[in-house]
């Protein structure tokens, strides 16, 4: 019979070797920087680079809208005036022995000016909105009777910008104001489709009436020749200067 034996020192760095083993796994497992998933971390900033890239995209939204809103809807300072006023053109003994009045109110803020114009008392003419859009260098004319628009280029040389007007307007509510008479002679040219690109604040006076484009009648050709019976015309007394605008509108 033959004996095996073992060295029983062998044996115990043999033990000694399985047991390392299995310590360093719990070890790892119990580390939680050694169990740490890196493909975990990136995952993580992406998904905070996400969260702020949304953050600064609702921020930006924010402040445009702001913008636009402050731009369309800002706070208009609301004024009444009144001036009389004489035709110079007729001639002093056609005069009558009163001055006739005009008064109107007017919405004014920095990029456009609304005026009211009421029907005349004991006198022909006919209530409108008028719109002078400062921005876009336009104006619109909305006739209250026939409930229909006709727009035309800013006359700068006419209407004044938004800080005169109100300086204007704070003298006329201290007091009623003389003044003379200007004419001014629109014809009618072509019907407007779209009005979109006429801008946010015509479009809101127009939408859903008919809207024509006009052309000053000495600007046409011949001269401003025209016979004037065979026109469908209106008048409409209003100021945005020192003296009174008799605007008549007809179609050709």
């Amino acid at each position: 019979m033959v004996k095996i034996a073992f060295n029983s020192a062998v044996a115990q760095k043999a033990l000694g070797k399985e047991g390392g083993g299995g310590g360093g796994g719990a070890a790892a497992e119990k580390d939680p920087e050694l169990a740490s998933d890196p493909a975990g971390s990136d995952g993580s900033t992406g998904r905070c680079l996400v969260t702020l890239l949304g953050i600064a995209f609702i921020l930006s939204g924010l402040i445009v809208g702001g913008a636009c809103l402050y731009r369309y809807f800002t706070p208009k300072r609301l004024y009444h005036g009144a001036m009389q006023f004489g035709d110079m053109s007729a001639g002093a003994e056609n005069q009558p022995y009163y001055l006739p009045r005009v008064e109107e109110e007017v919405e004014i803020s920095d990029s456009m000016a609304v005026i009211s114009v009421p029907p005349p008392r004991f006198r022909p003419g006919d209530p409108a909105y008028i719109l002078h859009d400062f921005n876009r260098k336009l104006t619109a004319y909305l006739d209250l009777t026939l409930r229909t628009c006709f727009v035309i280029p800013l006359n700068t040389s006419v209407v004044l910008p938004p800080q005169d007007l109100i300086d204007l307007f704070s003298q006329l509510m201290s007091g009623s104001y003389r003044s003379y008479l200007v004419h001014e002679d629109l014809v009618v040219t072509e019907r407007i489709e779209d009005i979109k690109p006429l801008g946010f604040y015509i479009r809101r006076l127009c939408e859903g009436k008919k809207t024509y484009r006009m052309q000053r009648r000495a600007s046409l050709p011949g001269g401003g020749i025209h016979k004037r019976a065979a026109e469908d015309c209106f008048t409409i007394h209003h100021f945005e200067n020192k003296f009174i605008t008799e605007t008549k509108i007809c179609h050709a």
